[in-house]
Formats: structure tokens, sequence, C-alpha cells
């Protein structure tokens, strides 16, 4: 694995880069970091060159200046940055959740980027019936986050999500990543909570755009948020999803498998 930084405006991006072949770009999604995708990179890179980051504002995605109201686009310039580094040519791009959300805003900016784009479970729920309800949900978490702080804003979310205990499965972290993750879960609750709520796609832009658009469903998160507007984005496209192992987070639960499934689905098979 090699390492670098890149100079983008208001941040210093962290990108790694594993393999050799067809530029594949992942995108994480909410606080969290290419460290991710360490499993499902390393599936891959025997197959593609696998270029994952952290998104600016989390880890080792350092701040010059605070980002506005354009949060989303600056990922989406960020993430177009980054693919430039590797050619012209259009590259591959999967990306999760929140980074699902960034990746689609690329995929529409800068549709010369991208070849394949495979969304796994976006959170796009200005697509569900219940879009209002879900409005005023987000905004009692960022009220419960400036009230309360982080804890009880995250504790909210994930009920609301039904990540809860996804997130209680998981192994606590070393300390050094919990000062991390909590710096990244302030972040994202100060900023980049309020850049995405209320996002819609530009569905005029990524018809016109020509990146070919697929949408990924955990096998184990169905009813889940984040799952149900995954579906909704897809029959808004016209294309049914695909069914990826695991769940929300399956990527790093079963990376070799969503790995061998992900290539498929990037060859078109």
């Amino acid at each position: 694995m090699k390492t670098d930084t890149l100079e983008v405006p208001g941040a210093r991006l962290y990108y790694e880069v594993r393999g050799s072949g067809p530029v594949l770009l992942l995108i994480p999604g909410g606080p969290t970091d290419a460290g991710v995708f360490a499993g499902l990179a390393a599936a891959l890179a025997d197959r593609h060159t696998v270029v994952a980051y952290d998104p600016r504002g989390n880890s080792r995605s350092t701040l010059s200046e605070l980002p506005g109201d354009d949060l989303l686009d600056l990922h989406a310039d960020d993430a177009a940055a980054l693919l430039a580094l590797f050619g012209d040519e259009p590259a591959d791009v999967m990306a999760s959740s929140g980074g699902a959300l960034m990746a689609l805003t690329l995929a529409a900016r800068h549709p010369k980027r991208v070849r394949t784009l495979v969304a796994h479970e976006p959170p796009v729920v200005e697509l569900l019936p219940e879009a209002a309800r879900q409005r005023e949900i987000s905004a009692e978490i960022y009220d419960t986050y400036v009230r309360h702080g982080v804890g009880p804003a995250m504790r909210r979310f994930m009920e609301v999500s039904g990540l809860g205990g996804t997130a209680e499965a998981m192994p606590a972290p070393p300390p050094e990543a919990q000062e991390v993750m909590a710096r990244n879960l302030d972040f994202f609750l100060a900023h980049t909570w309020r850049a995405f709520d209320g996002f819609t796609p530009d569905f005029d832009a990524l018809r016109s755009g020509g990146a070919r658009l697929v949408v990924g469903v955990g096998e184990g998160s169905e009813g889940q948020l984040a799952h149900r507007a995954a579906l909704a984005l897809a029959a808004r496209l016209g294309a049914p999803p695909v069914v990826f192992p695991g769940d929300h987070g399956g990527f790093g639960e079963r990376p070799e498998e969503f790995a061998d499934l992900l290539h498929q689905v990037l060859r078109g098979s």
C-alpha cells in the first residue's frame, strides 16, 4: 500500500493506493475513513488499482478552513481531484452510505470522471413517503447534538436508522482510534449532517452524464432506513438493486465475498 496527500481548496486529503488495473475509488460514509475499506481494498488489489481516502474533516484529511453550506459539492470536487491524479479516463466508484451521496454528486458534477458508480445503501430519505417526518427527526438529532453533545445525538441516530444492533456488535476500537472517531463524529454532526440533510440526487444531470449507476443493498439490512431509501433510489433509476453480502457495512464484515460481487458488477456481468 502507498499513501500520500493531496492539497485541495480548504483541505489536505489523505489517500491510499493498492494494486494494479482499472482505477476504483472507494468513498466511505459518515464519520468513517479509508480504514473501513482495508479488507475490501486488499481483496480487490489483484484486479484493480484501489484508491481509498479520508473525506475532508475526517481522520487524516485535515482542514485549512471550515466548510460552509457547499460541503457536499466540496466532497464531490475532492473525489474528482483524486481521480484526476490517475489519468483522464473515467474510473469506477464504490461508495457507502453518506459517501454514496458524495458519489452521486460527483457523478452529477463531474460526469466524465465516472464510468460505473455502485452506490451502496445511500440514505436518500427524501425519496421515501415519510420524507417530511425524516426531516423533522434530522432536525431533532442536530438539536440534540447542539444541546447535549455527540453521545445522545448519535444514540438517537442509531435508533432511527436501525443501526443500533450493528454498532453494539462491533468490538471497541483502541483508545487512539476512539479519539479520532470522537473528532470525526463531532465534525459529522456539526457540518456533514446539515449538508446532507434533504439531499435529492440531480436526476437530470445523472441521466445526461453517461455514468452507469448501480444501487447496492445489504442482504442483512432489510427494513433499515438506508436500505429502504436505496430501494427507492433504484426504483427511481429504473433498475433493480444488487444485493451484496452482509448488512449496511457488509464490505467490512465479508470483504472477499463483497469484493467478488463488486468486481462482477463493475465488469458488467
